[in-house]
């Protein structure tokens, strides 16, 4: 599973997604990850057996430990050696390998090469467009327009094109994990941060659920939220007098032990992507000739 483009695809929310779908339908996933910005980028290790996180995100870096989190049943195993993950997995016990942004990682062998694609945004790509003919299923965002579909579909006749929508699953509190109402968000002054790849999509889908925060912090993407960082998120909540903080959960997962906002309410943005039923119809398909 992958992406030419660099950062901002969606690939965390689908990797859940799939996983999720994959252990509901009785298999054993593993995910396996190079645990970009990591500790354990280079050196390798396990972050989840499947039934305990073993390691904390610095280790394994913010994506995967996002992973572990949501999906406790999930392996979790980080490393630029994917080969020798592979390996680990199965030797615990895990049947299928989800190789996270593995689209260029092109010496192991795979059944299935899923790629997540937005045509005609202004971002650097990995490799040329070309190279998506490599692609058994081309995921688009909904709302691309039906020629440019079209064309894509003509340009990549062996890959199956289809769509896909992020769909929000609520806002939760930062310490208790409470899920917040949507309507008490949209009346209260609030300040938004995000240190992702495009944070932009972050602001509009905030847009998108009615809130419309005073100020918006930009951080880089895997921004580790040192106490620098920390102090200039309540400082500027304080200046402004603001009410709420909101961020988003990969962000939430490296600030929640944070001393300097327990006293403040601060609320995540959980996302999940709804994809259509012959997505899953080819994966169902896929998994019945192994069985």
């Amino acid at each position: 599973m992958g992406s030419i483009a660099f950062g901002g695809t969606e690939k965390t929310p689908l990797v859940i997604n799939l996983i999720t779908y994959l252990i509901k339908h009785g298999f054993k996933p593993a995910l396996i990850s190079r645990g970009y910005k990591g500790r354990w980028e280079k050196s390798g290790g396990i972050l989840s057996d499947g039934k305990n996180i073993l390691a904390a995100w610095e280790d394994s870096g913010d994506e995967p430990f996002m992973v572990a989190q949501s999906i406790p049943q999930a392996g979790v195993f980080i490393g630029k050696n994917r080969l020798l993950s592979c390996q680990k997995a199965k030797s615990l016990g895990f049947e299928l390998a989800v190789l996270d942004d593995g689209f260029q990682h092109r010496r192991l062998h795979r059944d299935l090469d899923i790629v997540l694609y937005t045509p005609a945004e202004k971002i650097a790509f990995r490799e040329p467009i070309s190279s998506l003919k490599r692609a058994n299923i081309l995921l688009l965002k909904k709302g691309v327009d039906p020629q440019r579909k079209k064309r894509i579909k003509e340009r990549f006749p062996e890959s199956t094109v289809l769509e896909y929508s992020v769909k929000n699953k609520g806002f939760f509190k930062l310490a208790e994990k409470e899920r917040e109402p949507d309507e008490m968000l949209k009346r209260k002054k609030v300040f938004a941060f995000c240190g992702i790849a495009r944070p932009e999509r972050f602001l509009s889908t905030l847009h998108e659920e009615g809130i419309k925060p005073s100020f918006f912090f930009k951080f880089p993407d895997h921004h580790p939220y040192p106490k620098s960082s920390l102090e200039k998120i309540t400082g500027k909540y304080k200046e402004i007098n603001a009410e709420a903080i909101i961020t988003t959960e990969k962000d939430a997962l490296k600030i929640i032990h944070s001393n300097s906002l327990k006293k403040i309410p601060v609320f995540y943005l959980k996302i999940d992507l709804e994809v259509e039923d012959k997505f899953y119809a080819r994966i169902s398909n896929l998994l019945q000739n192994w069985v």
